[in-house]
């Protein structure tokens, strides 16, 4: 058991004690799939959802209660864009410590990103990931290299890595700069029906810049980073998997340019999905301030112009998916200059919390679109079985407390890493209690 201040978490989770009977009460059910939206009981048994109903069966009258009155219950939430860095630098994270500040986020499952050292480019790596998942507060669902230790010239092996478990493949961290070798990972990943995910920069244009380039930039007299960069990466992959047929998801959209494409591609029947993160809605450029390094990240904030357009994104589903970016560093790389910082900022036990405040009490998401974004489609791009609270699926909830007010607390973490962006902003709304295979493994105090 870890204590914090905003909370616990259940570590490690015993897989094999069978989950006790749980009904929840008075909660709003919030389940898209199935049309559901008001307030109804869930009965869990055995590690499933028994049912979704308005009056509780006589053999559950005596089994353990959870209250979520004046709470949202949702399908799992899953991360689909995670940096955990184990193996190789568990100085900032670990899988432990990462899977607790998920679930501590409300999120069932994450994905986890390759570049790790080693990098995640073979079976053996994917598998080491998952066994060190076991018994992990949330699922962890592995991402494999789509080039051997990402150098962007030999595919690494994506048949062999999917048998062991990994769901996509991906560079992230670096483009793959050659065309030649992305056409052939594209028309690769469709004998495994799985996602190519794009880290998208040309970086002969984004090369040595460290934020967006633009009016800040030169005030401020940092190398900057054009939108272009992003834009035209983006563009030449949307191209690829129109040409290929492949499945291509773009992370971390960041420019106005970019949801543009997106749209435009969309509307032809490329098969393209796409994600943000939430300090791609919330901040701007101008958030650096005076060289603030908790506001760079890879690619970096833009202006009003993107984070508007990133918004309408999302909106109307031209972005499908929020994720975190979680990137957790040590203080060492980043209180340092500007220049010099890492790239890079936690997110995971901020991201539901800036989701709520940014975007459904303002009105531009329904709660629903909300686990649209952050369960269903994560689920669907990687070929998970969540999402749903039908009956008979395992589960996997998300309880939210959406009126909850806090304030972002590095005090109250369960990363190893401090570096978040949104340090001292108040939030309304946060996971209340995490449920994985039928066992809560996070309650908020």
């Amino acid at each position: 058991m870890i204590n914090r201040k905003n909370g616990n978490v259940e570590y490690p989770v015993n897989s094999e004690a069978p989950a006790q009977p749980l009904v929840i009460t008075g909660g709003r059910v919030i389940d898209p799939i199935n049309d559901i939206d008001g307030i109804y009981n869930i009965i869990l048994d055995n590690g499933k959802v028994k049912a979704v109903c308005t009056d509780i069966p006589s053999e559950y009258f005596d089994v353990e209660i959870l209250n979520a009155e004046g709470m949202w219950v949702l399908p799992g939430l899953v991360d689909m864009h995670v940096h955990l860095r184990e193996p190789g630098r568990e100085d900032k994270e670990t899988i432990a410590t990462g899977t607790q500040a998920a679930a501590a986020g409300g999120f069932t499952a994450v994905a986890c990103m390759p570049n790790t050292n080693p990098v995640l480019d073979e079976e053996s790596k994917i598998r080491y990931v998952i066994q060190r998942g076991e018994g992990c507060p949330c699922r962890i669902y592995p991402i494999g290299a789509i080039t051997k230790s990402l150098e962007g010239e030999e595919l690494t092996p994506f048949g062999e890595m999917v048998k062991t478990g990994a769901k996509a493949v991906s560079d992230d961290g670096k483009s793959v700069a050659k065309s030649n070798v992305m056409r052939n990972a594209l028309n690769y990943s469709k004998s495994f029906n799985i996602p190519v995910i794009c880290h998208s920069e040309e970086s002969t244009l984004s090369y040595k810049g460290h934020m967006n380039e633009g009016l800040i930039s030169t005030e401020l007299g940092i190398r900057g980073i054009p939108v272009i960069a992003e834009d035209i990466a983006v563009s030449r992959d949307l191209l690829l998997a129109e040409y290929t047929g492949a499945r291509v998801h773009i992370a971390h959209v960041s420019t106005a340019g970019s949801v543009r494409l997106i749209r435009e591609a969309k509307s032809r029947g490329v098969k393209v999905t796409a994600e943000t993160c939430p300090h791609y809605f919330t901040l701007t450029d101008k958030d650096v301030g005076m060289y603030d390094t908790n506001k760079k990240m890879n690619p970096p904030l833009r202006t009003d112009i993107d984070r508007e357009a990133v918004i309408a994104g999302l909106a109307d589903g031209t972005i499908d998916v929020v994720a975190s970016d979680h990137a957790p560093h040590v203080s060492e790389e980043k209180d340092v200059e500007f220049d010099a910082a890492a790239f890079g900022v936690v997110g995971l036990e901020t991201s539901l919390g800036v989701v709520l405040t940014a975007l459904v009490h303002k009105g531009i998401l329904t709660p629903a679109q909300m686990v649209e974004r952050m369960s269903i489609a994560p689920n669907k791009i990687l070929g998970l079985n969540g999402g749903t609270l039908k009956a008979g699926s395992v589960a996997d909830i998300t309880i939210v407390n959406p009126s909850v007010k806090w304030t972002v607390d590095l005090d109250g973490f369960f990363s190893k890493s401090r570096n978040t962006a949104f340090m001292g902003m108040e939030l309304e709304g946060a996971a209340a209690y995490t449920i994985l295979d039928g066992k809560v493994v996070y309650w908020r105090n």
